[in-house]
């Protein structure tokens, strides 16, 4: 399965510019098997999400990201969210005792946002992006050859906020996924591929090397 594991949608993420209907069509649209919307510090689209799910049999899954002290970790697992803003070690001890997960999101984006080089030593943390949608190139790289460094293959994800976005990059699962708790299952096995949209079709991520590939460039002028 081929999957987007991060994705703003505009009720709950005002940063955002797409709701959820567009979003999947856009990702059925690319050939995505499932997305998963991971609001600011919000995961109140739980409930719709769910309800997709079991009209539509399109996986819509739902987590959060979460901005700590340190930077932004991506939780799923997590029901109910911090009301507070925490370190990233007490997060994600909060999320490994709920049974979930945390991904480091765009670790070396230079926006104050990025866990950086703790993503080399972080307890708890079950992984991280090393393809991030709006990212500079030479800082996903960074990120790219920490995980070649740890033996790991790292996740793939849009951050999409604006339609053309989503599935820039995306993770591919060697199993089915169909909820959250097949999601938290999947990252902790470590079993997955960073993949990117390129002429149609999704490859590996590993391949990965321009700036601008099948009509997405970055843009310096991205927040969040």
């Amino acid at each position: 399965m081929i999957i987007d594991i991060h994705i703003h949608e505009k009720s709950n993420s005002l940063c955002s510019h797409i709701g959820l209907d567009e979003i999947i069509g856009e990702a059925r649209r690319k050939g995505l098997d499932g997305i998963c919307i991971t609001d600011h510090d919000s995961n109140a689209l739980a409930a719709q999400a769910h309800n997709y799910r079991q009209n539509y049999g399109f996986p819509v899954l739902v987590g959060a990201e979460i901005l700590t002290f340190e930077g932004d970790i991506l939780v799923f697992g997590l029901d109910i969210l911090p009301l507070e803003k925490m370190h990233a070690w007490e997060l994600l001890d909060l999320v490994v005792r709920e049974g979930g997960v945390g991904i480091a999101a765009h670790p070396y984006r230079d926006n104050n946002r990025g866990l950086k080089d703790q993503i080399k030593t972080l307890p708890n943390l079950s992984g991280f992006e090393v393809l991030s949608g709006r990212t500079e190139p030479h800082n996903n790289m960074k990120a790219r050859n920490v995980a070649k460094k740890l033996g790991l293959t790292g996740l793939g994800g849009s951050d999409a906020h604006e339609l053309f976005e989503v599935g820039k990059f995306a993770t591919y699962f060697p199993h089915p996924i169909k909820n959250e708790a097949d999601f938290v299952k999947a990252v902790k096995s470590g079993r997955y591929e960073p993949v990117f949209y390129a002429n149609g079709n999704y490859q590996k991520g590993d391949t990965y090397e321009h700036e601008k590939v099948d009509g997405f460039s970055f843009s310096s002028s991205y927040g969040i």
